[in-house]
Order: C-alpha cells, then sequence, then structure tokens
C-alpha cells in the first residue's frame, strides 16, 4: 500500500516514528501493527480505485443445496434467534442460550462437548471428519440496561424495575447476538448438509462462545488450545451496513480495581475510609491522562460497579471495572500500567485498600484480505438483506426518536474497501485472538439501521424484529456460500492460508492471559449441569473464590485528648 503525504505521516506517527520512517522501521517497532496495517503496504496493494476481485465465488450444486437449506428452514433460525432475543442472558450466564443453541445444531447431527475451557455455556459442536476444518463462531449475550420491547420505535423497556431513587432497566439484545449465534448455526448446518448430499469431505465445527461481551470467553478457550487445528474461520456481526471487512480492531484489556475502607454514618464521617472516594479518584485521575497519555487509537472507560446504597452510609467496599483499548498489544499494555499506578495513587490517598484484579485481554484482530474478497463476492451474488416495508418504517421510526436521518435500511452490498491507513480505534471482539491462530473470514450484515450505534436500546428492538430476521438469514447464505467455496476450491482455501502466514511472519500470537489466571465465572443452576452433564466446579478452577470483604481500620485525626475543664 503506498501511503501519501498526510495519511503516512499519521500512520507512522501512531507508531512513533518519524514520517521518513521505513517499513522495516514499523516492524521492528510493533511487528503486529505492522501484521495488521502494514502488511498491505509491504506487499504492494494500492488502495486508490480498488474494486473487489470478482469471479471467485462460484456456483456448485453443493452451494444450491446449502442456501436452498438455509431459505426452506429460515422459520427455525429466525425462531431460535427470537428465543435467544427473549431469555437476554447477561455475559458469561447464558444457560438458557446456549442450551437452546446446542439443542439445534445436536437435532442436526452435530456431537456436542461442552464447558470449552472451564466456561460451562461454550460448548464445541463438530460435524464431519477429515477434509478441511472450518469453525463457525456462536455468541448469544445481552447488555444490561438495553431491555426494549421488540419491534417498539420508541424507547421503551419491556424489563423495567421501578425504585423510587432510582428505577433499573434489565438486559437487552443491544448488540444483537441473538441474531449472531443463530446465523452462525445455520450456516454450519447448511453446509454439513451439502457436503453429505454430495460427498465432500470436510470437518464443521461450531464454537459456542460465552461472554463476547466481556471479551472473555474465546480468549481464555484460545489459549487452551480449543480452536487448535482449523483451516479457516467464519465469523460475522451485526452492522449497520452490509459487506465484508478485513480492517483490524482494538486489542484490550479488561481488570477492575477495588477500593476498601471502613463505612460509617454519612452524617457523621470523620474517621470513615470511603470506597467510593476511591474510585472518584481514579476516575479523576484517569480522564487526565488523555490529553498526554493516550494515542490516537487509545481509548479507556469505566463503570463504577458497587458504589454504596445510601448516601448516608459512608460504602466501605467500591469496584471500578476498566476496559482499556489500544491498536496493538503492546500499546494497550503501556496505557494499562497507567491505570494501574493511577489505582495505586487513588488508594493511597482515599487511605483505603487495592484490590487490583484482571479479568481477560484479547489481542487487535487479524484481516485477511483473501477471505474478504471471497466473502464479498458470494454477498454480491446473494444480495442484501431483504428488508419488508415495515422494517423500513421501524427503521425510520428508530431514527427519529435517536435525531438521526430517517433514511431506512440499506438496500445494498456496500462496496469492499480497505482499511484507512490509520488505525484511529475503535471496538474490540475476542474473535481476535482466533484470527492469529486461523486465517479468518469477516462479515458485517446489516441488522439496525443507519445512525443507530452499538450498544443501544434501538438495537434491541431492531433484533427482535422482522429486520434481525433478514439479517439472521443473509448472513447464513454468505457464510454458508463461503465456506462452501472453501471446500470445493482449494486454491481458495490456500490463498487465505498463504496470506495468513505472510501477515504473521515475525508476530507470533502469545496469549494475553497470564498463567494460571482464572475467568471471571458464575455458577450454572443445577438442571443447565444435569442437562449438559457437567460438573461443578470443572478442573482447575477455584471454587467458591476468596470473598472480598473489607477488614480496614476506622481512621483517626490524631490522638485523643483531655476533656476541656
Amino acid at each position: 500500500m503506498t501511503i501519501e503525504g498526510t495519511d503516512r505521516r499519521r500512520v507512522l506517527k501512531m507508531f512513533g516514528l518519524s514520517a521518513t520512517a521505513t517499513t522495516a522501521a514499523i516492524a521492528a517497532a510493533d511487528p503486529v501493527l505492522a501484521a495488521t496495517l502494514g502488511y498491505d503496504e509491504r506487499v504492494g496493494f494500492d488502495p486508490v480505485g480498488y474494486r473487489a476481485a470478482a469471479g471467485l465465488a462460484t456456483s456448485t450444486p453443493a452451494k444450491e443445496t446449502a442456501l436452498a437449506w438455509v431459505a426452506a428452514n429460515s422459520a427455525a433460525l429466525t425462531g431460535l434467534s427470537d428465543r435467544i432475543w427473549d431469555f437476554a442472558e447477561l455475559s458469561l450466564r447464558e444457560w438458557k442460550s446456549s442450551l437452546a443453541t446446542a439443542e439445534l445444531l445436536g437435532r442436526h447431527g452435530f456431537r456436542i462437548s461442552w464447558g470449552a475451557a472451564g466456561l460451562p455455556a461454550a460448548f464445541v459442536a463438530t460435524y464431519g471428519s477429515g477434509g478441511p476444518v472450518l469453525g463457525f463462531n456462536a455468541e448469544y449475550d445481552a447488555l444490561p440496561g438495553l431491555s426494549q420491547r421488540r419491534g417498539v420505535g420508541q424507547h421503551d423497556p419491556l424489563d423495567y424495575h421501578y425504585d423510587a431513587y432510582g428505577p433499573t432497566i434489565g438486559s437487552g439484545h443491544g448488540d444483537a447476538h441473538n441474531t449472531l449465534g443463530a446465523a452462525s448455526v445455520g450456516a454450519a448446518i447448511a453446509v454439513s448438509k451439502a457436503i453429505a448430499a454430495h460427498g465432500h469431505r470436510a470437518t464443521v465445527k461450531v464454537f459456542g462462545s460465552t461472554g463476547e461481551e466481556q471479551l472473555v470467553g474465546k480468549p481464555y478457550a484460545v489459549k487452551a488450545g480449543v480452536y487448535d487445528g482449523l483451516d479457516a474461520y467464519l465469523d460475522w456481526h451485526p452492522l449497520n451496513a452490509t459487506t465484508a471487512t478485513w480492517n483490524t480492531t482494538s486489542a484490550l484489556i479488561s481488570a477492575t480495581f477495588t477500593f476498601l475502607g471502613a463505612a460509617g454514618h454519612g452524617g457523621a464521617p470523620l474517621g470513615n475510609k470511603s470506597g467510593l472516594d476511591g474510585a472518584l479518584m481514579l476516575a479523576t485521575m484517569a480522564e487526565y491522562l488523555r490529553e498526554k497519555n493516550v494515542g490516537p487509537a487509545g481509548r479507556f472507560h469505566y463503570a463504577i460497579v458497587n458504589g454504596g446504597g445510601a448516601p448516608n452510609v459512608t460504602p466501605d467496599t467500591c469496584a471500578i471495572w476498566f476496559f482499556v483499548r489500544e491498536g496493538s498489544p503492546a500499546r494497550a499494555r503501556v496505557l494499562y500500567d497507567k491505570i494501574a499506578t493511577a489505582a495505586r495513587a487513588a488508594a493511597a490517598a482515599s487511605q483505603t485498600r487495592l484490590l487490583h484484579k484482571f479479568h481477560t485481554a484479547t489481542w487487535n484482530s487479524l484481516g485477511n484480505r483473501a477471505g474478504a474478497e471471497l466473502a464479498h463476492d458470494n454477498m454480491r451474488q446473494i444480495g442484501p438483506p431483504q428488508f419488508t416495508d415495515a422494517d423500513q418504517a421501524l427503521a425510520r421510526q428508530l431514527q427519529g426518536a435517536l435525531g438521526k436521518p430517517q433514511v431506512g435500511l440499506p438496500t445494498t452490498v456496500a462496496p469492499l474497501s480497505p482499511p484507512a491507513s490509520a488505525f484511529l480505534g475503535g471496538p474490540s471482539t475476542d474473535s481476535a485472538d482466533v484470527s492469529w491462530r486461523t486465517p479468518t473470514v469477516f462479515v458485517l450484515t446489516a441488522a439496525f439501521p443507519p445512525g443507530v450505534p452499538h450498544h443501544n436500546w434501538a438495537v434491541t428492538a431492531s433484533a427482535g424484529s422482522g429486520i434481525g430476521h433478514a439479517a439472521t438469514v443473509a448472513s447464513a447464505k454468505y457464510l454458508a456460500a463461503t465456506a462452501i467455496d472453501l471446500i470445493t476450491q482449494p486454491d481458495r482455501l490456500a490463498a487465505l492460508k498463504d496470506e495468513f502466514t505472510a501477515r504473521t511472519e515475525g508476530a507470533g500470537w502469545a496469549s494475553l492471559i497470564p498463567d494460571g489466571a482464572q475467568p471471571p465465572v458464575y455458577e450454572p443452576p443445577a438442571s443447565f449441569l444435569t442437562a449438559t452433564g457437567q460438573s461443578w466446579p470443572p478442573p482447575g478452577l477455584t471454587w467458591p473464590v476468596e470473598r472480598v470483604v473489607a477488614h480496614e481500620q476506622l481512621g483517626t485525626l490524631g490522638p485523643d485528648l483531655p476533656p476541656v475543664t
């Protein structure tokens, strides 16, 4: 890729290098960024006037069988999506959602293995043997505070809890993961039907992944070898447009900082030690880092988990949960260390004791242009999601409710666009770790309207409506068609693998999860353990976890003075 003028200076500045630096210098400074942002330039790819290659995707009897299966069974796929939408289970507690997903796969001949990497709601479903081994990603977790009635164009939470001092709203699929898991399952089953009908040899695996919204499931599973042996991995995500991509994402580190003090009466606060004070001090100091200590691709954001129950009780315990993001693992670690230093200072200033708990970390994703071009060619041939007039009307209502132009839903497959020359930060995915272990194809499908951001109640409304249904069916077709090409066209799969090998040269993957780290987990209901044949706790897990309790002494203003007489 030739990066000229301002664009080149911009990307080099992100590497901490001068505008005259060479590609070799970029690679030496950060091999991960060189594999993502620097690779296209290294191979001479020119983004100016780029047009995605055509003629890569071919029509075969196997592909026709797969696409026909999706069309004939669309009600089963959208039904699964709707069930998961109804469950709206939070990360790492997707008991009903994972069971429903695995049950559909099991009915179509997939062998289910539960408890991947010790995570009870994670599973691996396998069909076939021999041939290329293709993996599909299934996720099914919801987000807190995003409950919304399906198909309603104004904010109207389905799960609303009254409290005189602060009502709360239940969970909802504000990232449309109900559609994500259902579509991937549909694609995998369709491929299994096609290879059985036409005598192709291949192994199809579906990875039921828990806790993606908290970036937990796949980093621990990849470290444990759950994804080993794949020839390619097919993934997708709901978006407000339909296209393929080979862009990167942000690396991420997740941790909580818990401040432990001494409780007391808010009306007589002298000597109390407030955990909330420690958390607020950390939040304030972190904000001061933004101007001079956070690069263009850097992000950090946080939530106070337990800030106290009433103003007249000084809370002795308070945790603040951070997500720290950057363009590569090395850069994320630097920013994370700055937050951790501020946390220690906040504990000293608030006279509280600090507990620093690492939860998870994931790499930035590694794109694959050969995979994106193949998927995009299939998407063009299949066409965009088929939205109805009612879907378009709902989309305009949602856009209007959020103050965005009421343009409705896209009716075309967007052109495949090269990644920007400078990555300026963005979301993260725990599929990123998988992408550094095997070539990954990544598709985006319109499942909510343009102008609507991820993690918003309007996504929940869309995901449970006809909009989500159309995205589910279209995505299942895109993934199935691309997988069939990888099975029936060995040269296409070889192109993905060759690019993967070239990109990762000099940038070997190593897990960001420390050895011995225990993932954040919840004990499943007994009925779930019985249904999945699991026992609790799984091997290697310490349970119950150590309780977090404040044992700090109250503060003092100095020695007691004798009474005045």
